[in-house]
């Protein structure tokens, strides 16, 4: 890619919303987030506490900071979440996370991978991923690519291989926090 196939990325502190849609075009979640910058892993938003995260039917407002990560590669969103949340990490499995129009959106995926503070890894909701790769044909190689991302992902977080590390969140988190942002 070329640095003018590159989208341009607000000035860190600008608030922003982080958008997901289901395979079929259908609303997802809608997260109130800010911009926190990049590094070598790609590019860091930040939410605080009472901050809006919805989707149709649901809303949550978290109760305490995160930090979310955006690869280049597109296929998945990294969350980490600060202490004392029973959740440190929570990985979405996507589809076409990238930039668009000025903010991140992509296509959530269903497959998550998570990690509870008590120290349980798991990937969650292989019952919705094997019910919506049918009901939303996702074609057979996007299946297998994804599955394989997914075991990947959980041996990363489960051995704490940076970026799932604490002193990557550290940083970012720290850096959320220096904006003064409420």
């Amino acid at each position: 890619m070329t640095d003018d196939a590159v989208p341009a990325r607000p000035a860190p502190g600008t608030r922003l919303l982080f958008r997901w849609r289901k395979w079929d075009g259908g609303p997802h979640w809608v997260h109130e987030c800010v911009y926190l910058g990049s590094d070598r892993w790609g590019d860091w938003f930040g939410q605080l506490p009472g901050w809006d995260s919805s989707r149709p039917g649901r809303v949550f407002e978290p109760e305490h900071p995160n930090i979310t990560l955006l690869p280049p590669s597109g296929d998945y969103a990294y969350t980490h979440n600060a202490a004392p949340h029973r959740t440190r990490v929570y990985v979405d499995i996507a589809w076409d996370l990238r930039w668009q129009d000025g903010e991140p959106m992509g296509i959530d995926m269903d497959l998550d991978v998570i990690e509870r503070t008590d120290g349980g890894v798991f990937i969650d909701d292989r019952d919705e991923w094997d019910e919506h790769r049918v009901a939303y044909g996702y074609p057979p190689d996007v299946v297998e690519r994804l599955e394989a991302l997914a075991v990947e992902l959980e041996k990363h977080v489960l051995g704490r291989v940076p970026p799932f590390d604490e002193v990557t969140a550290e940083r970012w988190l720290g850096r959320l926090a220096e904006l003064g942002l409420e």
